[in-house]
């Protein structure tokens, strides 16, 4: 589902992920993670596909809500064990999005 964003200016955090072969407890963690950043104050939505390449675009207010995102201690225990188990490669980007547009029928 497409994300219903505000007008811009806000920000986009784009993970971009190749999961290793060891997924034990990844689909939980991941509802578990989805669920806990919409609380957030600061979060505006979210994007995910999987294939072989998996790709999660959360849209934030400003860059204070994605630091204390990536601060979050549950965040955080999440994080390490993507890094330790999960992922065979991953990369995060922040952006500043200035413009959008929509279609839809």
């Amino acid at each position: 589902m497409i994300a219903q964003t505000p007008s811009p200016p806000y920000y986009a955090v784009i993970f971009s992920n190749v999961i290793s072969d060891i997924d034990i407890g990844y689909e939980e963690m991941a509802t578990k993670m989805m669920k806990l950043a919409s609380e957030q104050d600061g979060f505006l939505g979210v994007e995910t596909a999987r294939e072989e390449l998996g790709i999660t675009v959360s849209y934030w207010r400003d860059l204070e809500s994605i630091k204390k995102w990536k601060e979050n201690s549950e965040h955080a225990i999440a994080q390490d064990m993507g890094k330790e188990i999960w992922y065979r490669s991953f990369k995060t980007r922040i952006a500043r999005i200035e413009r959008d547009y929509e279609f839809s029928k």
